[in-house]
């Protein structure tokens, strides 16, 4: 399936697709417009849009698109839930409600100046993510059941 969002990819639209890729649709295409073109295309391209306003998945209250998809698609998995809070006051501004957002925000930032294009700053990130999940993984292990 093809995805559709805004260019200039940041904390959501690179913690979406990762998201996409690992647990909804492994074989997921990302195509990265700007953000007045981002419900044209995804109906010329047959796409689903996130994290743009008017997107099929968007911001929910104080919910980031990452975290409505987690609620949309019933992923439960306690490592991403934990991976979530992360993204979710990382990508909100709300750097105050996890520990590791202020971090998260500026890795975030440091990708984007190293690689303005997206498809690399993606491909880039996605190793970042995958390690976050890695610890989120071990921190929910050790939680009491």
């Amino acid at each position: 399936m093809k995805w559709v969002t805004r260019s200039h990819i940041h904390v959501d639209r690179v913690a979406c697709p990762w998201l996409i890729r690992r647990f909804i649709d492994s074989d997921a295409q990302f195509v990265f417009v700007p953000k007045s073109q981002v419900l044209v295309a995804a109906e010329r391209e047959g796409a689903l849009s996130f994290d743009s306003p008017g997107a099929r998945y968007h911001h929910d209250g104080d919910l980031c698109t990452f975290s409505v998809l987690i609620r949309e698609f019933g992923l439960t998995d306690k490592a991403l839930l934990r991976l979530a809070k992360v993204v979710n006051a990382a990508d909100t501004g709300h750097l105050e409600q996890d520990p590791l957002a202020c971090g998260f925000e500026a890795i975030a930032v440091g990708f984007g100046v190293r690689y303005p294009d997206d498809a690399i700053n993606l491909h880039k990130q996605f190793e970042v993510y995958d390690a976050l999940y890695a610890w989120c993984r071990l921190e929910t292990m050790k939680e009491p059941a």
